[in-house]
Protein backbone atom coordinates (compact mmCIF):
# COMPACT_ATOMS: atom_id res chain seq x y z
CA UNK A 1 0.00 0.00 0.00
CA UNK A 2 2.75 2.61 1.15
CA UNK A 3 4.74 2.00 -2.11
CA UNK A 4 1.76 2.12 -4.27
CA UNK A 5 -0.01 4.69 -2.88
CA UNK A 6 3.43 7.11 -3.14
CA UNK A 7 3.71 6.12 -6.77
CA UNK A 8 0.13 6.90 -8.12
CA UNK A 9 0.87 10.22 -6.21
CA UNK A 10 3.95 10.63 -8.03
CA UNK A 11 2.53 10.04 -11.34
CA UNK A 12 -0.56 12.05 -10.74
CA UNK A 13 0.47 15.26 -9.43
CA UNK A 14 -3.62 16.25 -9.03
CA UNK A 15 -3.53 12.64 -6.60
CA UNK A 16 -1.18 15.07 -3.94
CA UNK A 17 -4.66 17.32 -3.22
CA UNK A 18 -6.72 14.64 -2.91
CA UNK A 19 -7.41 13.36 0.97
CA UNK A 20 -7.16 9.99 1.68
CA UNK A 21 -9.32 8.49 4.54
CA UNK A 22 -7.97 7.58 8.33
CA UNK A 23 -8.08 4.09 6.81
CA UNK A 24 -5.79 4.40 4.31
CA UNK A 25 -3.43 6.45 6.13
CA UNK A 26 -3.07 3.62 8.73
CA UNK A 27 -2.66 1.44 6.09
CA UNK A 28 -0.17 3.38 4.28
CA UNK A 29 1.53 3.70 7.85
CA UNK A 30 0.86 -0.19 8.74
CA UNK A 31 -0.84 1.33 12.12
CA UNK A 32 -4.40 0.49 13.64
CA UNK A 33 -6.96 3.01 12.53
CA UNK A 34 -7.74 3.96 15.98
CA UNK A 35 -3.91 4.64 17.20
CA UNK A 36 -3.66 7.16 13.96
CA UNK A 37 -6.74 8.49 15.49
CA UNK A 38 -5.76 9.04 18.94
CA UNK A 39 -2.79 10.74 17.53
CA UNK A 40 -3.93 13.48 15.11
CA UNK A 41 -6.75 14.18 17.47
CA UNK A 42 -4.49 15.17 20.13
CA UNK A 43 -6.27 12.24 22.12
CA UNK A 44 -4.57 12.74 25.79
CA UNK A 45 -3.70 9.74 28.12
CA UNK A 46 -2.38 7.58 25.40
CA UNK A 47 0.82 6.01 25.75
CA UNK A 48 2.46 6.66 22.07
CA UNK A 49 5.95 6.94 20.81
CA UNK A 50 7.19 10.01 20.62
CA UNK A 51 8.52 8.70 16.87
CA UNK A 52 5.36 7.42 16.65
CA UNK A 53 3.23 10.21 16.58
CA UNK A 54 6.10 12.40 14.76
CA UNK A 55 5.65 9.24 11.66
CA UNK A 56 1.69 10.00 11.78
CA UNK A 57 1.73 13.98 11.38
CA UNK A 58 4.41 13.98 8.50
CA UNK A 59 2.83 11.27 6.48
CA UNK A 60 -1.33 13.09 7.41
CA UNK A 61 0.65 16.03 5.93
CA UNK A 62 2.32 14.33 2.76
CA UNK A 63 -1.00 12.54 1.71
CA UNK A 64 -3.16 15.41 2.49
CA UNK A 65 -5.31 13.55 5.22
CA UNK A 66 -7.64 16.09 7.07
CA UNK A 67 -10.32 14.45 9.09
CA UNK A 68 -13.60 14.65 8.81
CA UNK A 69 -15.62 17.46 10.03
CA UNK A 70 -18.84 16.09 9.80
CA UNK A 71 -17.90 13.14 11.65
CA UNK A 72 -15.78 15.24 14.22
CA UNK A 73 -19.30 17.24 14.68
CA UNK A 74 -21.72 14.44 14.81
CA UNK A 75 -19.69 13.07 18.01
CA UNK A 76 -19.62 16.53 19.94
CA UNK A 77 -22.44 18.31 18.68
CA UNK A 78 -20.14 21.09 17.66
CA UNK A 79 -20.18 22.05 14.07
CA UNK A 80 -17.73 25.44 14.91
CA UNK A 81 -20.25 27.14 12.55
CA UNK A 82 -21.49 30.46 12.13
CA UNK A 83 -24.30 31.94 10.16
CA UNK A 84 -24.19 35.43 8.84
CA UNK A 85 -26.93 37.49 7.60
CA UNK A 86 -25.98 41.00 5.88
CA UNK A 87 -28.09 42.91 3.57
CA UNK A 88 -25.48 43.01 0.80
CA UNK A 89 -21.72 42.69 -0.02
CA UNK A 90 -20.43 45.78 -1.30
CA UNK A 91 -21.04 48.44 1.10
CA UNK A 92 -18.71 50.01 3.26
CA UNK A 93 -20.16 49.95 6.43
CA UNK A 94 -21.45 46.32 6.24
CA UNK A 95 -17.59 45.35 4.84
CA UNK A 96 -16.10 46.69 7.88
CA UNK A 97 -18.53 45.41 10.22
CA UNK A 98 -17.95 41.68 8.44
CA UNK A 99 -14.13 42.55 8.81
CA UNK A 100 -14.16 42.29 12.93
CA UNK A 101 -16.67 39.49 12.60
CA UNK A 102 -14.55 37.28 10.70
CA UNK A 103 -11.01 38.20 12.57
CA UNK A 104 -13.03 37.47 15.83
CA UNK A 105 -14.29 33.72 14.31
CA UNK A 106 -11.32 32.98 12.88
CA UNK A 107 -9.15 33.30 15.70
CA UNK A 108 -11.58 31.51 17.96
CA UNK A 109 -10.83 28.88 15.48
CA UNK A 110 -14.88 28.72 13.73
CA UNK A 111 -16.06 28.62 10.22
CA UNK A 112 -18.74 30.98 8.99
CA UNK A 113 -21.31 31.25 6.26
CA UNK A 114 -22.69 34.77 4.88
CA UNK A 115 -25.47 35.07 2.91
CA UNK A 116 -27.03 38.84 1.32
CA UNK A 117 -30.53 38.94 1.07
CA UNK A 118 -31.34 42.97 0.00
CA UNK A 119 -33.60 42.99 2.98
CA UNK A 120 -36.11 40.58 1.67
CA UNK A 121 -37.94 39.09 4.48
CA UNK A 122 -38.25 35.90 2.74
CA UNK A 123 -34.82 35.21 2.11
CA UNK A 124 -33.85 36.27 5.85
CA UNK A 125 -36.28 33.22 6.91
CA UNK A 126 -34.78 30.62 4.07
CA UNK A 127 -31.44 31.71 4.52
CA UNK A 128 -31.97 31.42 8.68
CA UNK A 129 -33.47 27.82 8.22
CA UNK A 130 -30.48 26.94 5.90
CA UNK A 131 -28.31 27.99 8.31
CA UNK A 132 -29.77 25.86 11.29
CA UNK A 133 -30.46 22.98 9.05
CA UNK A 134 -26.61 23.34 8.47
CA UNK A 135 -25.61 22.90 11.63
CA UNK A 136 -24.80 26.65 12.65
CA UNK A 137 -23.93 26.72 16.32
CA UNK A 138 -25.10 30.62 16.34
CA UNK A 139 -26.63 33.62 14.18
CA UNK A 140 -25.18 37.02 13.37
CA UNK A 141 -27.32 39.45 11.54
CA UNK A 142 -26.00 42.55 10.51
CA UNK A 143 -28.74 45.67 9.65
CA UNK A 144 -31.01 42.62 9.11
CA UNK A 145 -34.83 42.61 10.70
CA UNK A 146 -35.64 39.67 12.99
CA UNK A 147 -38.97 38.76 13.38
CA UNK A 148 -38.98 36.30 16.33
CA UNK A 149 -37.10 34.41 18.44
CA UNK A 150 -34.52 31.33 16.83
CA UNK A 151 -33.66 28.17 18.61
CA UNK A 152 -29.62 29.10 18.19
CA UNK A 153 -28.14 32.29 20.03
CA UNK A 154 -28.63 35.38 17.98
CA UNK A 155 -26.43 38.52 18.06
CA UNK A 156 -27.93 41.25 15.99
CA UNK A 157 -25.72 44.62 14.62
CA UNK A 158 -27.87 47.45 14.73
CA UNK A 159 -31.12 45.86 16.17
CA UNK A 160 -33.54 47.50 17.96
CA UNK A 161 -35.88 45.26 18.05
CA UNK A 162 -36.59 43.19 21.38
CA UNK A 163 -36.31 39.45 21.03
CA UNK A 164 -36.12 36.75 22.92
CA UNK A 165 -33.03 34.56 23.14
CA UNK A 166 -31.50 37.48 20.64
CA UNK A 167 -28.71 40.31 21.68
CA UNK A 168 -28.65 43.56 20.14
CA UNK A 169 -25.44 45.47 19.26
CA UNK A 170 -26.62 48.91 18.77
CA UNK A 171 -24.45 52.36 18.18
CA UNK A 172 -26.05 55.29 20.28
CA UNK A 173 -27.38 57.17 18.30
CA UNK A 174 -29.40 60.11 20.22
CA UNK A 175 -25.67 60.71 21.47
CA UNK A 176 -24.75 61.03 17.48
CA UNK A 177 -27.53 63.24 16.65
CA UNK A 178 -26.21 65.09 20.02
CA UNK A 179 -22.83 65.46 18.53
CA UNK A 180 -23.96 66.49 14.94
CA UNK A 181 -25.81 69.10 15.92
CA UNK A 182 -24.06 70.92 18.29
CA UNK A 183 -21.33 70.56 15.93
CA UNK A 184 -23.51 72.67 13.39
CA UNK A 185 -24.94 74.91 15.79
CA UNK A 186 -21.96 76.46 16.95
CA UNK A 187 -20.62 76.56 13.27
CA UNK A 188 -23.20 79.47 13.19
CA UNK A 189 -25.87 76.72 10.80
CA UNK A 190 -29.86 77.32 11.89
CA UNK A 191 -30.93 76.25 8.06
CA UNK A 192 -29.95 72.60 8.08
CA UNK A 193 -31.51 69.74 6.31
CA UNK A 194 -31.60 66.30 6.54
CA UNK A 195 -31.68 63.01 4.89
CA UNK A 196 -33.87 60.49 6.68
CA UNK A 197 -33.06 56.64 6.42
CA UNK A 198 -34.79 54.24 4.39
CA UNK A 199 -37.00 52.27 5.81
CA UNK A 200 -35.37 48.61 5.36
CA UNK A 201 -32.26 50.44 6.95
CA UNK A 202 -32.63 49.14 10.41
CA UNK A 203 -30.61 52.30 12.12
CA UNK A 204 -33.17 55.03 10.33
CA UNK A 205 -35.99 55.24 13.09
CA UNK A 206 -33.01 55.18 15.83
CA UNK A 207 -30.99 57.81 14.02
CA UNK A 208 -34.65 60.15 13.03
CA UNK A 209 -35.20 59.99 16.53
CA UNK A 210 -31.77 60.91 18.09
CA UNK A 211 -32.08 64.23 15.53
CA UNK A 212 -35.12 65.04 16.36
CA UNK A 213 -34.94 65.41 20.19
CA UNK A 214 -31.16 66.76 19.33
CA UNK A 215 -32.90 69.65 17.46
CA UNK A 216 -35.45 70.50 20.03
CA UNK A 217 -32.69 70.44 22.44
CA UNK A 218 -30.92 73.02 20.34
CA UNK A 219 -33.94 75.12 19.40
CA UNK A 220 -33.46 74.16 15.34
CA UNK A 221 -36.28 74.23 13.24
CA UNK A 222 -36.46 71.31 11.57
CA UNK A 223 -38.67 72.37 8.34
CA UNK A 224 -40.63 70.33 6.08
CA UNK A 225 -39.12 71.23 2.56
CA UNK A 226 -35.62 70.86 4.35
CA UNK A 227 -36.40 66.68 4.93
CA UNK A 228 -35.87 64.08 2.34
CA UNK A 229 -36.57 60.55 3.06
CA UNK A 230 -34.58 58.15 1.03
CA UNK A 231 -36.35 54.80 -0.50
CA UNK A 232 -33.69 53.64 -2.58
CA UNK A 233 -32.23 50.41 -1.41
CA UNK A 234 -28.51 50.80 -2.87
CA UNK A 235 -24.90 51.43 -1.11
CA UNK A 236 -23.65 53.65 -4.07
CA UNK A 237 -23.07 57.44 -3.97
CA UNK A 238 -26.45 58.03 -6.01
CA UNK A 239 -28.27 57.70 -3.40
CA UNK A 240 -27.24 61.09 -2.07
CA UNK A 241 -26.96 62.97 -5.24
CA UNK A 242 -30.46 63.59 -6.32
CA UNK A 243 -31.10 64.40 -2.40
CA UNK A 244 -28.80 67.03 -2.66
CA UNK A 245 -30.43 68.58 -6.11
CA UNK A 246 -33.86 68.62 -4.73
CA UNK A 247 -32.68 70.41 -1.68
CA UNK A 248 -30.63 73.17 -3.32
CA UNK A 249 -33.48 75.53 -4.16
CA UNK A 250 -34.70 75.50 -0.41
CA UNK A 251 -32.01 77.68 1.34
CA UNK A 252 -30.18 75.35 3.69
CA UNK A 253 -26.55 75.95 5.03
CA UNK A 254 -25.60 72.69 6.08
CA UNK A 255 -26.92 69.06 5.29
CA UNK A 256 -26.75 65.81 7.58
CA UNK A 257 -26.80 63.09 5.38
CA UNK A 258 -28.04 59.53 6.22
CA UNK A 259 -24.47 58.06 6.05
CA UNK A 260 -21.26 58.70 4.08
CA UNK A 261 -22.08 57.23 0.88
CA UNK A 262 -25.02 59.45 0.63
CA UNK A 263 -23.02 62.48 1.51
CA UNK A 264 -20.22 61.59 -0.92
CA UNK A 265 -23.35 61.80 -3.36
CA UNK A 266 -24.61 64.53 -2.49
CA UNK A 267 -20.86 66.78 -2.17
CA UNK A 268 -20.80 65.64 -5.99
CA UNK A 269 -24.61 67.06 -7.08
CA UNK A 270 -23.54 70.30 -4.79
CA UNK A 271 -20.49 70.65 -6.66
CA UNK A 272 -22.60 69.91 -9.95
CA UNK A 273 -24.23 73.02 -8.81
CA UNK A 274 -21.39 74.74 -8.51
CA UNK A 275 -22.10 75.04 -4.90
CA UNK A 276 -18.54 74.78 -2.30
CA UNK A 277 -18.44 72.89 0.13
CA UNK A 278 -18.04 73.86 2.60
CA UNK A 279 -17.76 77.38 2.04
CA UNK A 280 -21.79 77.33 0.40
CA UNK A 281 -22.94 74.48 2.43
CA UNK A 282 -21.64 72.12 5.23
CA UNK A 283 -22.59 68.21 4.84
CA UNK A 284 -21.78 65.67 7.96
CA UNK A 285 -21.63 62.35 6.89
CA UNK A 286 -22.57 58.83 9.27
CA UNK A 287 -20.30 55.69 9.95
CA UNK A 288 -16.56 56.42 8.50
CA UNK A 289 -16.13 54.68 6.51
CA UNK A 290 -12.37 53.85 4.67
CA UNK A 291 -13.62 56.31 1.91
CA UNK A 292 -14.54 59.27 3.76
CA UNK A 293 -11.01 60.77 4.73
CA UNK A 294 -10.16 60.70 1.18
CA UNK A 295 -12.87 62.53 0.00
CA UNK A 296 -12.48 65.71 -1.50
CA UNK A 297 -13.23 67.89 0.70
CA UNK A 298 -12.35 65.08 3.09
CA UNK A 299 -15.70 64.36 5.52
CA UNK A 300 -16.78 65.51 8.78
CA UNK A 301 -18.60 62.26 9.94
CA UNK A 302 -19.92 60.59 13.43
CA UNK A 303 -17.63 57.44 13.38
CA UNK A 304 -19.08 54.30 14.29
CA UNK A 305 -16.15 51.87 15.50
CA UNK A 306 -17.62 49.23 12.87
CA UNK A 307 -14.41 46.36 12.80
CA UNK A 308 -15.15 46.68 16.74
CA UNK A 309 -18.66 46.16 16.44
CA UNK A 310 -18.13 43.03 14.28
CA UNK A 311 -15.47 41.86 17.28
CA UNK A 312 -18.00 42.49 19.95
CA UNK A 313 -21.02 40.83 18.13
CA UNK A 314 -18.54 37.92 17.27
CA UNK A 315 -17.22 37.38 20.96
CA UNK A 316 -20.90 38.10 22.17
CA UNK A 317 -22.59 35.54 20.09
CA UNK A 318 -19.48 32.35 20.84
CA UNK A 319 -19.60 33.29 24.75
CA UNK A 320 -22.95 32.51 24.50
CA UNK A 321 -22.59 29.47 22.67
CA UNK A 322 -20.06 28.67 25.38
CA UNK A 323 -22.82 28.92 28.31
CA UNK A 324 -22.31 32.18 29.65
CA UNK A 325 -25.05 34.13 31.13
CA UNK A 326 -25.05 38.22 30.90
CA UNK A 327 -27.47 39.96 32.18
CA UNK A 328 -30.12 41.18 29.86
CA UNK A 329 -30.47 44.67 28.04
CA UNK A 330 -28.55 46.19 24.46
CA UNK A 331 -24.49 46.46 23.90
CA UNK A 332 -24.28 50.27 23.34
CA UNK A 333 -21.57 51.63 21.88
CA UNK A 334 -20.68 55.27 21.95
CA UNK A 335 -19.81 57.50 18.59
CA UNK A 336 -17.34 60.13 18.22
CA UNK A 337 -17.39 63.22 15.84
CA UNK A 338 -14.96 63.87 13.29
CA UNK A 339 -14.19 66.96 12.04
CA UNK A 340 -12.35 67.39 8.52
CA UNK A 341 -12.83 69.85 5.48
CA UNK A 342 -16.50 69.18 4.78
CA UNK A 343 -18.02 71.21 7.59
CA UNK A 344 -17.31 75.31 7.87
CA UNK A 345 -18.62 78.53 9.42
CA UNK A 346 -21.85 79.57 8.00
CA UNK A 347 -21.50 82.65 6.03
Amino acid sequence: MKDSETKRRAKDPAAAYRPVSLKQLAAHLGLNPATVSVVLNDVPGRSIPQTTRDRIKAAAQEMNYHPSLLARSLRNRRTQTIGILVPELGDGYHTQVMSGIGDQLMQAGYFYFTAHHRHQSKLVEDYTRMFIGRGAQGIIAVDTALEHPLPVPVVAVAGHRTIEGVTNVALDHARAAELTLTHLYALGHRHIAFMRGPSMSSDSNARWEGLLAAAEKLGVEMRPELVVGLNRDTSSPELGYPVAQQLAASGFTALVAFNDISAIGAIRALKDLHLNVPGDVSVVGFDDIQAAAYTLPRLTTIRQPLVEIGRIAARRLLDRINGAIFPEGDIVVQPELVIRESTGPCH
